[in-house]
């Protein structure tokens, strides 16, 4: 029997995973999930991985084979499809209030902390006969952030000495900064910021922070940085005075 390669995806909860996913969920938001996904681990994207690239095709090509109709099956009428929530990491991240169309209705829709791709919004008594519509969610990045499942991803322009010589880093997150350590020479240039994801829902653990580092020329060190500092206090004009 052959081995399963490094590749392939064992079942469909993994595959769902890869995409980003808590289940199936709606063709719309199934193919924008897909594409966000294979975009951000394409070898050439900052943080991006050929194996996890692999992985999401391999993920994608199960979940189309395992929702493709048989050949023989009769033609099969299905009822529209609910329109989708188009959200961003920070209304993941945060909840709130979205507005919502529906049936030539705009609705204004309470969001709660946490939610992810695939997920659904209960309309309580919005569909016909006072029925309940569930509306599935997107996570779209936006604000410098990108969310694959429970975490999020960024990018973080570094000076390249300091990525070269290692030492102490601060990065602007969506939490306030935080401060991480360099190790001279590291490889992959990401840092996984713990708990800095999407907030615990239901099931669902914290996710984590995940930044890519990005070499920078343009940007000064942190002793670069404090000697202009220092300089600017300490002109002639203010020691005249």
């Amino acid at each position: 029997m052959r081995a399963r390669s490094r590749s392939e995806v064992a079942s469909l909860s993994e595959a769902h995973a890869l995409l980003g996913l808590s289940g199936p969920t709606a063709e719309p938001v199934l193919t924008a999930a897909f594409r966000a996904a294979v975009k951000a681990a394409h070898p050439s994207a900052p943080g991006g991985d050929a194996e996890r690239f692999r992985k999401v095709i391999a993920a994608w090509r199960l979940i189309q084979s395992h929702d493709r109709p048989l050949a023989l099956a009769g033609p099969t009428i299905r009822p529209p499809s609910p329109p989708v929530v188009t959200i961003g990491p920070m209304d993941a991240l945060n909840g709130g209030h979205v507005a919502v169309r529906l049936a030539g209705r705009t609705l204004d829709v309470r969001l709660p902390k946490g939610m992810r791709s695939g997920e659904h919004l209960r309309l309580r008594g919005a569909g016909a006969g006072g029925a309940d519509v569930y509306l599935p969610v997107l996570v779209r990045a936006a604000d410098g952030l990108s969310v694959l499942g429970d975490d999020l991803f960024m990018d973080c322009p570094v000076p390249s000495r300091l990525l070269e010589d290692g030492g102490r880093l601060e990065i602007d997150t969506h939490a306030g900064p935080r401060s991480a350590w360099i190790v001279a020479g590291q490889a992959p240039l990401r840092l996984r910021l713990k708990g800095l994801g999407l907030p615990a829902r239901g099931g669902r653990a914290p996710g984590h922070l995940f930044v890519a580092l990005q070499p920078s020329e343009d940007i000064p060190s942190a002793a670069e940085d404090l000697l202009v500092r220092f300089t600017r206090v300490w002109t002639p004009d203010r020691l005249a005075a």
